[in-house]
């Protein structure tokens, strides 16, 4: 790895404005931030719906960095942090793998710099602070029962899902049912991905709902908690630094929830890449029907970051899971299974050219791969419309396993910003915002609303929180609601169960299905350990 130092000040950062956390990470002071200096082009790398195979989205943003960066361009990728839990539980790390790799990758998927942390002991501050106020009287008519603010751990731990706290006697109250989210859940891990500034951040955690006084809400600036959760956060908002395998600037900042957030990284990482690079790769979670949309409504549309073109990952094994092949049966040739699992690729194409967008297919390679099979993908995606559909082998070959999909994005990008166009427009009733992106994205014929989810949604709007975009909670595994549905699902009712409002965040959410805020650890947790000279084993 090269010294984070010599990264920083090739990038062209001020070296007064690094702030070095050891020798190969850093974070990048708020001052950085040139809002009227050089504006690169921005790149959203998106993919097709995930499945058990992998489709290696983060391995392709890092790959194609570092392509870029041997075309000669100055390029950046931006990636969310990844999170503690799913390192021990089946997800693995969130740094790329073979030779495209975010590096140090032990020490970003390991702690880091301690954002997560920061994020968590900030959540749960407001709900001591919360509890605390409940318990003394302090708002008229807010009660432990009013308390709607749960606690956040960075463990899966399915024990922490649903609990009852102040047992054990009155110097333990206040007595009531609760539970734990996992940090990314977290809407102050939402917040801190989205606000500009300190400014900002102030004004979004101060909106934060902790629980109702009756019908009222009580805000986290009702219970006193903005200021000193600021002080737990004053450094955790500045973007972190580190770099690709081959020596490429990669800003690693935030990591909230695909599922129940907006699942990107943050705004004042993309806003600080695009002062200083000729492309900025940012990449979005779980595939195009969340992380892409949400990316689109929640994060560009409100901070001038419209991207010039998509990056749309794909595999071969992942088409033909879609066509309906079990998932140990995925390295057997079956060209049936791959033209009809090319429907939900072929869908996802079209949803990122609804929004005017160029979008570049990158088909990630897998030795098991036939010709056949790959040509069968590359044509059905061009067919519906894709600038270009490219194979890679960034995973054995690092940047020079990415060259053509590189010289494709430079030329996808290549003239005028694009005109991008919404699903919806922002002063539409929720009910019809919901109806819009189902429609476009989960290719439903229509919505249900549960008799509870009407009823809370008419509160949000009489509170004027129905301006507020969408943030779909649903599974990641299918672009329906339900994740048994592979493909393209079509002639079906999108069903949403509830809703939510995350008013500092800035959206509101329905639950489309049951969703899973702590996931619980597998069977055979991952294990880690240390050899003689403290290197991590296991990763």
């Amino acid at each position: 790895m090269r010294p984070i130092m010599e990264v920083a000040e090739e990038l062209g950062f001020d070296r007064d404005s690094v702030i070095p956390y050891g020798r190969y990470k850093a974070k990048i002071d708020l001052s950085a931030i040139r809002p009227n200096g050089k504006q690169g082009k921005m790149v959203v790398i998106t993919g097709m719906t995930p499945t058990p195979a992998g489709e290696g989205k983060t391995t392709t943003a890092v790959g194609l960095t570092q392509a870029m960066g041997k075309l000669g361009k100055k390029v950046v990728a931006t990636l969310r942090e990844p999170s503690l839990g799913p390192i021990f539980g089946i997800k693995g790390g969130g740094t790329g793998g073979g030779k495209a790799l975010v590096e140090p990758n032990d020490e970003v998927n390991i702690h880091f710099t301690g954002d997560a942390h920061a994020v968590g002991s900030a959540h749960n501050l407001l709900a001591a602070l919360t509890d605390n106020v409940a318990q003394r009287g302090r708002i008229p008519g807010f009660h432990p029962e009013g308390i709607a603010w749960r606690r956040v751990t960075d463990v899966e731990d399915r024990a922490l899902r649903t609990i009852v706290t102040g047992i054990g006697g009155a110097n333990n109250a206040p007595v009531r049912e609760t539970g734990f989210d996992i940090v990314t859940a977290s809407e102050i891990m939402a917040i801190l991905a989205l606000a500009r500034d300190l400014a900002d951040l102030r004004e979004r955690l101060s909106r934060v709902v902790v629980g109702y006084a009756g019908d009222e809400p009580v805000t986290a600036d009702d219970v006193k908690a903005v200021g000193s959760m600021m002080s737990l956060l004053r450094y955790a908002i500045q973007p972190n630094i580190v770099q690709t395998t081959e020596g490429q600037p990669v800003i690693v900042h935030a990591g909230p929830f695909g599922n129940i957030a907006h699942g990107c990284s943050s705004v004042v990482g993309d806003r600080l890449a695009l002062g200083y690079a000729d492309y900025v790769l940012t990449e979005a979670g779980f595939g195009a029907d969340l992380g892409f949309e949400k990316f689109m409504h929640i994060k560009a549309r409100f901070n001038g970051l419209e991207p010039s073109a998509a990056v749309l990952v794909a595999s071969v094994r992942a088409v033909k899971y879609h066509g309906g092949v079990r998932p140990r049966d995925l390295d057997t040739p079956d060209l049936e299974a791959a033209r009809k699992g090319v429907a939900n690729l072929t869908h996802l194409v079209g949803v990122i050219k609804s929004f005017g967008l160029p979008v570049v297919v990158a088909l990630n390679h897998f030795p098991t791969d036939t010709p056949e099979e790959t040509a069968i993908v590359k044509q059905a995606a061009e067919e519906a419309g894709a600038h270009s559909a490219v194979e890679i082998r960034v995973f054995e070959e690092g940047g020079d396993g990415a060259i053509e999909l590189g010289q494709s994005v430079i030329d996808a990008t290549n003239g005028d910003d694009p005109e991008i166009t919404y699903a919806y427009e922002m002063d539409s009733p929720i009910r019809e915002k919901v109806s819009a992106l189902a429609r476009l994205v989960y290719n439903a014929d229509n919505v249900r609303w549960a008799l509870p989810a009407r009823r809370l949604l008419r509160q949000f709007e009489a509170r004027g929180w129905g301006v507020l975009p969408v943030c779909m909670a649903k599974t990641h595994l299918s672009i329906s609601h339900r994740a048994a549905l592979k493909g393209r699902p079509s002639d079906y009712t999108f069903e949403v169960s509830d809703v939510r409002a995350s008013v500092g965040a800035g959206f509101i959410y329905p639950i489309a299905g049951s969703m899973m805020t702590m996931p619980g650890l597998p069977g055979s947790p991952r294990e880690l350990d240390v050899d003689e000279d403290g290197a991590i084993l296991g990763l």
